[in-house]
């Protein structure tokens, strides 16, 4: 059985680039295989569209991207350029924002920090959104004599919401606020802040409801924050067709029940669960099943009722209330914006007579250890007739983990070596966030893409400037 087709949702420009199979077999040549291609314009787009519904409400706002979804400096200067603040979360990340051009006053320095980084913080004049109560404390007592250190309360407990290790429990507000009582001529109450693990509108607007309440009780303390940060989380849309994701999930299911041809490779069931003749649980790929726009999300959420605000919606009582919203996208803002090329080494029959596609990449380079690539990578053959196969693309590590698809994949026919494949969608933290350079393999160049005058132009990440300066 030949599995059901997952096929991406590619930008127009992606798509318009991998149209030409030549210029793509001429950027491996030139940067060499695995590459990872950016897409600033549409990095670009994407914030234009989160701008358009926040500018619709008029509501006073700041995006502060988050730097930690990718390293490529095409991306963070891309941001500085727009006029838009940056979110850092280390040391490297807040030299990185400064090299890019941020002014002080458009970085916030956010996560779990220590004395180093706080250090760091303070040496950049940065907003420092603050995890917990030491580093508060700490943070009065490292402060500059005569320095005013602007901070958000990172908070979280909030009923309803899983538990969280980061951030400032409810119950010890009461704790942080004195402090900042204490310390009101060392930090300045800018406002508070949550990062909540779930893109659930719900949880959003409960958790915003407690934040108000918290305005208040600083209010009460002397304090005057005008910011509620509201972190990222904004998903990202993966899949170009939502009915073909539903069928294959159902053929793996199927597959994990021996009802069906079995998609899987060796034990694995992608978090699922058998038993009694019936598959449980949820799938670590459920993110790939989102179809709603980051922009549609953010839209929601701002016209959604608030409680105990006479049905108002979220927007207008910030408005309303002369408060500032705070947003730190990251995967919404290179979502479609980067790719990952490899080249086919291999072809050949496991013992159990699947098929296999060896690359010359790792899985570690294209997603998380524990995570399951559920869209169809795009093979660029050479081959013309097509030849639908199920296959399983498999990395160049000498360990049985490294598959870089642990589920059988369609493909349009059978590549041969040399053959372009490409991994869409992979800008956002799959590229960066398990990399690593085992075996000896080097890190796969980074590359950005830059479609001007009806043609494509390449450049290393590293030499890319906004504007052509």
């Amino acid at each position: 059985m030949i599995p059901p087709a997952v096929p991406a949702a590619l930008d127009p420009l992606v798509a318009a680039f991998l149209t030409d199979r030549d210029g793509v077999r001429a950027a491996l040549r030139r940067y060499g295989s695995p590459l990872h291609l950016v897409f600033p314009q549409i990095f670009t787009a994407n914030l234009a569209a989160l701008r358009a519904v926040l500018d619709v409400g008029a509501i006073r706002h700041r995006i502060c991207y988050a730097h930690k979804v990718n390293r490529s400096a095409a991306f963070v200067r891309t941001a500085a350029h727009a006029g838009i603040a940056v979110d850092v979360a280390s040391v490297g990340e807040l030299r990185s924002a400064q090299a890019a051009g941020f002014p002080a006053d458009r970085i916030e320095v956010t996560g779990p920090k220590g004395a180093t980084a706080l250090r760091a913080a303070l040496g950049a004049a940065a907003t420092v959104n603050v995890d917990n109560l030491w580093e508060l404390a700490t943070l009065a007592d490292l402060a500059p004599a005569e320095t005013i250190v602007p901070v958000l309360l990172r908070v979280s407990g909030f009923s309803g919401s899983s538990p969280s290790r980061f951030g400032i429990d409810l119950t010890e507000v009461a704790t942080a606020l004195e402090l900042l009582v204490r310390h009101r001529n060392r930090l300045r109450l800018l406002g508070f802040a949550f990062h909540l693990d779930t893109a659930a509108t719900a949880e959003r607007v409960n958790a915003v409801g407690d934040c108000l309440e918290l305005i208040e009780r600083a209010y009460a303390h002397g304090l005057a924050p005008t910011v509620l940060d509201i972190g990222g989380g904004l998903r990202q849309v993966f899949t170009a067709d939502a009915d073909g994701y539903d069928a294959y999930d159902r053929a793996l299911r199927a597959g994990l029940l021996g009802s069906g041809p079995a998609m899987h490779w060796g034990n694995n069931t992608f978090g699922y669960h058998v038993a009694e003749a019936k598959v449980h649980g949820g799938p670590v790929f459920h993110k790939y099943a989102n179809t709603e726009s980051a922009a549609d999300i953010l839209a929601a959420l701002l016209a959604a009722p608030l409680p105990g605000h006479g049905g108002r919606a979220l927007g207008a009582v910030l408005t309303d209330n002369l408060l500032e919203l705070w947003l730190e996208p990251g995967k919404a803002l290179v979502d479609h914006a980067g790719i990952t090329v490899a080249q086919v080494e291999f072809v050949k029959q496991a013992g159990t007579g699947a098929t296999l596609v060896h690359l010359d990449l790792s899985r570690d380079t294209v997603t998380a250890a524990d995570q399951e690539v559920l869209i169809d990578p795009i093979v660029l053959a050479e081959v013309a007739e097509p030849r639908p196969a199920g296959v399983y693309f498999a990395g160049h590590l000498c360990l049985e983990r490294d598959l870089i698809t642990q589920r059988q994949v369609r493909v349009a026919r059978l590549p041969s070596p040399g053959d372009p494949v490409i991994f869409p969608n992979t800008a956002a933290y799959h590229t960066d966030l398990s990399a690593a350079q085992a075996a000896m393999h080097p890190t796969p160049a980074k590359v950005a893409v830059l479609h001007h005058e009806g043609r494509f132009v390449l450049c290393p990440d590293a030499d890319y400037r906004p504007g052509g300066r």
